[in-house]
């Protein structure tokens, strides 16, 4: 067996790994943030004098610690196993490479933009993370209107297409 292939297998092992510890990490929540309404479950440290998760009391929810941290290898990685690169234009896909990095397109593209990137981004075999399909522009949804309205009024009266 070749370094190469012992590097893919350990990769997919830690992938694997890393599977199974996102399902062990808990959602870490804010103290007292389940009590009161103006508290958010956004984590802060707890700090009190006599605070029962900064002393790690039995019964109380988890602190973020050390050993919850993912693996080097893994680390950063999107659940497919990809790198995740942010694309706004055409031009970006030509620095991706489709083994590796999967792409995520940019919320503010729109959609002439984001269908050339669609479009490129299948030749190349490169996996998009958000492929939101994108509705028929408006000339193309009114020619149609149009194509159904010729259609109506071709049928003599008092029959209905079934």
């Amino acid at each position: 067996m070749t370094k190469e292939k012992q590097q893919k297998t350990s990769a997919e092992e830690e992938l694997s790994k890393k599977d199974y510890s996102k399902h062990k990490k808990p959602k870490f929540r804010r103290q007292e943030s389940w009590r009161y309404k103006r508290v958010t479950d956004v984590w802060r440290r707890p700090h009190g004098i006599d605070s029962k998760m900064r002393k790690k009391v039995k019964g109380w929810p988890p602190s973020p610690t050390i050993g919850y941290r993912s693996s080097k290898k893994t680390r950063g990685l999107h659940p497919s196993g990809f790198v995740e690169t942010r694309v706004h234009s055409v031009e970006d896909l030509s620095k991706i490479d489709p083994e590796l990095q999967a792409i995520r397109i940019g919320h503010t593209v729109g959609v002439r933009k984001r269908v050339e990137i669609l479009a490129l981004a299948g030749e190349k075999g490169i996996h998009v993370l958000n492929p939101r399909t994108v509705e028929e522009p408006e000339e193309f949804r009114e020619v149609v209107e149009e194509e159904m309205d010729e259609e109506m009024k071709s049928l003599p009266e008092g029959e209905t297409e079934s």
